[in-house]
C-alpha cells in the first residue's frame, strides 16, 4: 500500500489542480514516500450519482485512504467551494476516513477572492471526516503553468509555500508514526 493517497477533485482533464498535485506528488516522493494517486474522473458516473458506495473502485479508494499514513486533496474552486462532484465521492467514503491523518488541502481559483475556500469550504470537509487538515496551499490559476509539467509553479513565493506546506506535512506523517 501507499504511504499518501492524493486525491484530484477536478472534472478537467488536463487541469491545473492535476499538474499541481501531480508536482506535489513528485515532491514527497523524493523524500522517499510511495503514493497512489486517484482523480474523481478515475470512477463511473453510475457510481458517483448513485451512491454506490461497495462498487469495486470506491472500495479500492477506501482501503487505500484507510491504510495511508496522510493525504493530500485538491480540487478547483467552484462556486466558492469544492467542486460538487468531489463531494459526490467524498459520500461514499466510510464515516471518519481520514481519522487521525495529516491532511494536505490544496485548491486552485482563478483569483485572490475565493483564497478562503479552503478554510470555509474544504478544510470543514476534511475535519468530518475526522483528519487533521494543514494550512494548505492556495494557487491562482495564472501561477500554474499547464505547459511545464516538470516546474508548473512560476511564483518564486508560491515555491517557496508549497515547499513549506510539503515539509509540514511529511514532519506531520512522521510524528504519528
Amino acid at each position: 500500500m501507499s504511504d499518501i493517497v492524493i486525491l484530484s477533485g477536478s472534472p478537467a482533464i488536463p487541469s491545473r489542480t492535476d499538474i499541481s498535485l501531480k508536482h506535489i506528488q513528485s515532491l514527497v516522493e523524493k523524500e522517499g514516500f510511495t503514493t497512489a494517486y486517484f482523480s474523481i474522473t478515475d470512477f463511473s458516473a453510475d457510481d458517483l450519482f448513485q451512491g454506490k458506495y461497495n462498487s469495486e473502485d470506491i472500495l479500492k479508494l477506501s482501503e487505500r485512504i484507510q491504510a495511508a499514513r496522510g493525504i493530500i486533496i485538491g480540487s478547483p474552486v467552484y462556486k466558492a467551494s469544492y467542486t460538487g462532484v468531489l463531494k459526490a465521492l467524498i459520500d461514499l467514503l466510510p464515516e471518519g476516513a481520514f481519522k487521525g491523518k495529516p491532511v494536505l488541502p490544496i485548491m486552485i481559483g482563478g483569483s485572490n477572492r475565493h483564497l478562503l475556500a479552503i478554510d470555509y469550504a474544504l478544510k470543514p470537509l476534511i475535519s468530518i471526516l475526522k483528519g487533521e487538515p494543514l494550512q494548505g496551499i492556495y494557487f491562482v490559476d495564472k501561477e500554474i503553468d499547464k505547459q511545464n509539467s516538470e516546474n508548473p509553479i512560476n511564483d518564486s513565493h508560491l515555491i517557496d509555500r508549497v515547499q513549506s506546506q510539503v515539509q509540514e506535512f511529511i514532519e506531520a506523517i512522521q510524528l504519528r508514526n
